[in-house]
């Protein structure tokens, strides 16, 4: 089963919300910013949100193609 490039790009984004999300309450539930979860965690959103991107650029990719033809 294959899923077009934007609901990989909204669903990928989402998953960057939520762990920035469960980042910021881990930040706070500590006290402490630079403990190894917050940080973690900021790391996996940050790969999620580039991935939402990719994803983005290559939907405009896919219908720029498809308006060449």
């Amino acid at each position: 089963m294959r899923f077009s490039p934007v609901f990989m790009g909204i669903f990928y984004g989402g998953l960057g919300m939520l762990f920035t999300f469960l980042a910021i309450q881990s930040a706070n539930t500590s006290g402490d910013m630079w403990n190894f979860i917050t940080i973690l965690l900021m790391v996996l959103a940050t790969v999620d949100f580039v991935y939402a991107v990719r994803f983005f650029i290559l939907k405009r990719k896919i219908d720029k193609m498809k308006g060449k033809k």
